[in-house]
């Protein structure tokens, strides 16, 4: 069974920065050939799971307009490991962040980490 890990979220005052690392542990069969993403979720009603920001098997990447040029991600399959840099953080980029990896073998979420940005 696969397990996703998050880490690095927290609280940040607006114009700051945080790196959230998702970890995958576990019998992983080809993480090279893995689609990795971050998501997250606002808190309120009616909000629903956005993509942020996608990293695929042969590096490609992708960003939600609403965070492209502050947010990064990366990837290290020999760590198992897709990172997220986010920068110039805004309050409106409060949340729950999660991972997801994802191959023809298989689909894994984290259980999130929070993000707040607030002075």
């Amino acid at each position: 069974q696969v397990q996703l890990a998050e880490s690095g979220g927290g609280l940040v005052p607006p114009g700051g920065s945080l790196r959230l690392s998702c970890v995958a542990s576990g019998i992983i069969l080809r993480i090279n050939s893995m689609d990795m993403d971050w998501y997250r979720q606002a808190p309120g009603p009616g909000k629903g799971r956005e993509l942020v920001a996608r990293i695929t098997s042969d590096l490609r990447t992708n960003y939600a307009d609403s965070v492209k040029g502050r947010f990064t991600i990366s990837r290290d399959n020999a760590k198992n490991t897709v990172y997220l840099q986010m920068n110039s953080l805004k309050p409106e980029d409060t949340a729950v962040y999660y991972c997801n990896f994802r191959n023809g073998l298989g689909n894994y979420w984290g259980q999130g980490t929070q993000v707040t940005v607030s002075s």
